[in-house]
């Protein structure tokens, strides 16, 4: 599936990259921005962002089940990932409509 259409970079591409950075440093914090880094690409018009923030989320909470991290220590980690994302703009899709996300 086709996750950024400004760059074309598909959902398979996003969570390769998210278990590469995760095999470096399971505990560190991914951000759509170190994603596409790692891609040598950019946001250009950031509105696939959200959804790459839940694959982030998803992939990490995959991953760190997979390799036998309880719940004790990816719940509250994950949890404080989504906190941090309603604190700081989720409402607010780069002045899109809520009903914009392709996914």
């Amino acid at each position: 599936m086709l996750v950024c259409h400004c760059n074309l970079i598909t959902a398979k591409e996003i969570e390769e990259t998210i278990i590469s950075l995760l095999d470096e440093d399971p505990w560190q914090l991914i951000v759509p921005a170190k994603v596409y880094h790692r891609l040598k690409q950019r946001g250009r018009c950031c509105g696939c962002f959200p959804n790459v923030v839940e694959t982030i989320i998803r992939v990490t909470e995959d991953y760190h089940l997979r390799n036998g991290a309880g719940e004790t220590e990816i719940v509250p980690f994950l949890d404080r990932v989504r906190g941090l994302r309603g604190q700081f703009g989720s409402m607010s899709h780069e002045g899109r409509k809520s009903d914009h996300r392709a996914a």
